[in-house]
C-alpha cells in the first residue's frame, strides 16, 4: 500500500501562479523557467498543461531572469498591463498539482 502512496507523492508538483480579474478581464499568470519562454512549442505545452487549473481564461507565462527581472508571454493587452505593474502587486499563490 505504501508503494502506491509514494507514486502519488512523486506525481505531485507545485507551481506558483495567480488568478486575476482586472478591468473586467480574468486571466491567470503562471511562473515558468526562463527557457520555456524561448520556445513557442514549450510555451504552448506549458499553457496546455496549466489550462486544466485555469479553465476558460487566458494564461500568461512569466519567468524571471537571474537579476529578478520578469518577462511575460501571452495575450498582448494583458502582457502590456502586467509590464506596468510590480510583480509584488500580484496575488501569488502556490498551487499543488498532481
Amino acid at each position: 500500500m505504501t508503494h502506491s502512496h509514494q507514486k502519488t507523492k512523486e506525481a505531485t508538483m507545485q507551481f506558483d501562479g495567480a488568478l486575476i480579474k482586472e478591468q473586467g478581464t480574468s486571466f491567470a499568470i503562471v511562473v515558468v523557467k526562463p527557457y520555456v519562454l524561448t520556445s513557442t512549442s514549450e510555451c504552448q505545452q506549458a499553457r496546455t498543461g496549466f489550462a486544466r487549473y485555469f479553465p476558460g481564461v487566458p494564461i500568461i507565462l512569466m519567468a524571471q531572469n537571474s537579476n529578478g527581472v520578469s518577462t511575460y508571454q501571452g495575450r498582448t493587452d494583458i502582457v502590456r498591463f502586467l509590464s506596468r505593474i510590480s510583480p509584488s502587486r500580484i496575488p501569488w499563490k502556490t498551487y499543488t498539482a498532481n
